[in-house]
């Protein structure tokens, strides 16, 4: 009987893990749009930042590895829990647009450019996820299956570590060299942002006959 309702209880967890990543994310996005506003915000005030997206980023990987390892995945966790993978994505990248971040000062680029920049790369994150996503549905609703492979794999990584470098640059870094890192993470990020779209474009959707 305890053990029933040990799973009982632990079933309701991943969820849980997943709601509470939601409201994490809101509050994250939330708190970059306000050191926008502020002309110059408090490295600690960003350091706080950042460690809330790292500690929202790791409840992914705890529900996951929960409902894998307890066997109580569920409907609900299935579409809400990549949908909220992406709401943390492509809402940090256009908050980091909205906020005029990164900056890039060490190459002189007009605000034009720079405005560019920040919202093609968040103009390409959220159409990679529509096409893939659509095209996820259609060939799960066949029977087909489309889980994560390596480059989109590559391409969450990336994401996730440009979005900490543009926080850690924000916060503490005004050297040129950071600058520079910087856009070599961005060059890297999307480019495997396309790569993983196109190969996501070329898997069959429906089964061979």
């Amino acid at each position: 009987m305890a053990d029933k309702n040990d799973k009982r209880i632990i079933k309701h967890v991943p969820n849980a893990l997943t709601m509470g990543r939601l409201v994490m994310t809101v509050v994250f996005l939330a708190m970059i749009i306000i050191a926008g506003d502020r002309e110059k915000p408090g490295s600690n005030y960003l350091l706080v930042t950042f460690i809330l997206f790292v500690v929202t980023g790791l409840t992914d990987i705890v529900d996951g590895k929960i409902a894998r390892m307890y066997d109580v995945t569920s409907k609900f966790g299935r579409i809400a829990d990549p949908l909220a993978d992406k709401f943390l994505v492509i809402g940090a990248f256009v908050c980091f647009a909205i906020a005029q971040q990164p900056r890039l000062d060490a190459f002189g680029w007009s605000e034009g450019t720079l405005d560019v920049l920040r919202w093609g790369t968040a103009g390409i994150i959220f159409l990679r996820e529509v096409v893939v996503t659509i095209r996820r549905q259609i060939a799960e609703s066949r029977g087909v299956k489309f889980g994560a492979i390596a480059s989109g794999k590559l391409k969450m990584f990336l994401q996730s570590f440009g979005i900490g470098t543009v926080i850690i640059g924000w916060a503490y870094v005004e050297r040129a060299w950071g600058d520079w890192f910087t856009l070599a993470v961005y060059a890297l990020m999307i480019g495997a942002t396309v790569y993983s779209g196109i190969e996501s474009i070329m898997r069959p959707i429906k089964k061979k006959e």
